[in-house]
């Protein structure tokens, strides 16, 4: 059975439930706005659930999918399990089991900017693994940051109804956008909405705390970035964490991110 949450909805573009700029720095890394937005999430969700949540014995927990980068919605889930834990830990009830969606595929396109036809498709030539012994008869909570086509939903459903997995299944999001009449494409106008270029990127990266993410390697080192400036502006350590992530996601094997892979190298191995 499909139980679902989402904490705003968004039926008008021009009147949002919530700070588009610090939705902005969210997707790009920023700490604050993350860490603000999961203990919303996770305060909403646990008033509207608590019955539900104190009825199940083995509740499993399961991010987005990434590879080895961590996706935004990664880090605004982990302050989410925390405080679903301390509720559980409150009524004397186990803590969330932890599963993953793997995922062994990565694209350079921006997905915000697609319809839904060509998010499906684009997701669709992925490669998805769920342990599905561990997620039988237990219920799962799937977590994301917004939902807008529900194209990833689409795929875990496809995913869960292919390996007859049975159990109670709840898609939980930060934000859903109602409105049918508004093009996907309005997830890109979110996603920008503070960050305009390697300006704010800056300040993210030189932040307490930053949550690298995919989208902001991909955005840094997308080949028509101009990011000389970048390089001169942050620290080394922060480059080489950069590049560890890329390396680990196989990015240098992308053409379109290895000449400003190559740059932020060469700045850290030569300072020039």
């Amino acid at each position: 059975m499909y139980h679902y949450f989402s904490l705003h909805k968004i039926a008008n573009e021009k009147q949002l439930p919530f700070n588009a700029a610090q939705y902005s720095k969210f997707k790009f890394g920023d700490a604050e706005s993350t860490n603000q937005f999961s203990l919303e999430l996770a305060t909403a969700f646990i008033e509207q659930n608590k019955t539900f949540l104190l009825q199940n014995t083995d509740i499993v927990f399961l991010p987005s999918p990434f590879n080895h980068i961590p996706t935004a919605s990664y880090h605004l889930s982990q302050l989410f399990k925390q405080e679903v834990n301390r509720f559980l830990f409150q009524h004397q009830k186990k803590s969330l089991l932890e599963s993953k969606i793997h995922r062994y595929k990565t694209y350079s396109q921006d997905y915000g900017n697609l319809n839904f036809e060509e998010r499906l498709n684009l997701i669709s030539s992925d490669t998805y693994h769920i342990d599905t012994k561990f997620l039988t008869n237990r219920l799962c909570i799937f977590i994301d940051d917004i939902k807008i086509t529900g194209s990833h939903e689409m795929i875990i459903k496809k995913i869960i109804q292919q390996n007859n997995i049975e159990g109670e299944f709840m898609f939980v999001y930060f934000a859903e956008l109602t409105n049918k009449n508004i093009a996907p494409t309005f997830e890109n106008y979110l996603n920008y909405y503070f960050v305009k270029g390697n300006t704010e990127i800056i300040d993210i990266l030189n932040s307490k705390n930053v949550k690298y993410n995919t989208r902001c390697i991909k955005y840094i080192l997308n080949e028509q970035n101009p990011i000389k400036s970048l390089i001169l502006e942050v620290q080394n350590s922060t480059l080489q964490t950069i590049v560890d992530f890329a390396i680990g996601n196989n990015y240098h094997l992308m053409e379109e991110y290895k000449n400003n892979l190559n740059l932020i190298i060469k700045h850290i191995n030569y300072g020039n």
